[in-house]
């Protein structure tokens, strides 16, 4: 079975160094799973890789800041590439802190139409009148397909359920076994890297201050001459917003590094607990202080 290796984790985990290793031992190429280093204006402050080493790398500064780019896009272009690797007899790694692009890679695009938030906030109030115990007795009456499907206790999902089988008037069970899934027989070899909280945190204060030196402030600068569209996701960037803020004098340099870091560690603690939620039957491989710790991760790997 053709193998596929996914190599997620917060961010300035060592995804990158680790991928690259990985591929070099086992005569892999490298996909990006990170939105915002699709960009080609925003290679600092995206903290794209500087040197492939030799290694094939793919979906990396590819795109203009201008333009929309979907998550949907990536999956096609992302499975495009995986059977193009494999057709050469080399190893895919996909790399990447973006974790709905690793959920589409594994499940697939689901066909449920879209919901507006006015009808979905109705079925939101309709809960909170109600209470999760009458709000659950209705759902199994509207639905009773999805008996096993959802628990009194997993509000979300009973919502969900609702919303769906009451405006599309099929079950969201239905719409599941519609979704396609283009990659279903490859062996995914699943690793979701991780570091010790303090230490990460560390990584990230040590990684702006070099991205500031490197550059990212006249990234910026010239991100601002694009005139981007307020609604385009490359306005998200890490760190852009707190420098903006620095070039309109209304922060110092060093109150824009602090405000950045700590945006990042909010973005990482929204990471891991995605990780938690959608990503249990991934292997959680923690760095340790040993020099070799690649060489158990290449280890782990080779078994899946």
């Amino acid at each position: 079975m053709n193998k596929v290796i996914l190599i997620a984790g917060p961010t300035a985990s060592g995804k990158s160094s680790a991928a690259i290793f990985i591929a070099k031992k086992l005569n892999g190429e490298i996909i990006n799973a990170d939105s915002m280093q699709v960009y080609k204006e925003i290679k600092i402050l995206s903290a794209r890789p500087n040197n492939y080493l030799g290694i094939k790398h793919h979906l990396y500064g590819f795109l203009s800041v201008k333009k929309k780019f979907s998550s949907g896009q990536w999956l096609k272009l992302a499975t495009k590439k995986i059977k193009e690797i494999i057709r050469k007899n080399k190893i895919p790694i996909i790399v990447g802190g973006t974790g709905l692009y690793f959920k589409l890679l594994l499940e697939g695009v689901s066909k449920i139409p879209k919901i507006s938030s006015i009808k979905r906030n109705k079925v939101l109030k309709l809960y909170e009148k109600i209470g999760p115990d009458l709000f659950y007795n209705k759902l199994l009456k509207l639905d009773p397909k999805v008996f096993n499907y959802v628990n009194l206790n997993d509000k979300q999902r009973m919502i969900r359920s609702y919303e769906i089988k009451y405006y599309t008037k099929k079950s969201i069970l239905d719409w599941h076994k519609e979704t396609t899934n283009a990659l279903g027989n490859f062996n995914f070899v699943k690793i979701f890297l991780n570091l010790e909280k303090t230490k990460l945190h560390l990584r990230i204060e040590k990684r702006f201050k070099s991205m500031i030196k490197n550059g990212a402030i006249n990234e910026v600068k010239k991100f601002l001459k694009l005139k981007v569209k307020s609604d385009l996701s490359a306005n998200h960037i890490l760190g852009l917003k707190e420098i903006v803020r620095y070039l309109n004098k209304e922060i110092s340099l060093k109150e824009a590094i602090l405000l950045s870091n700590i945006r990042t560690r909010q973005y990482v603690k929204r990471q891991m607990t995605w990780q938690r939620g959608q990503m249990k039957n991934w292997l959680s491989f923690e760095q340790n202080q040993a020099s070799n710790w690649k060489k158990n991760l290449l280890n782990q790997i080779s078994k899946s």
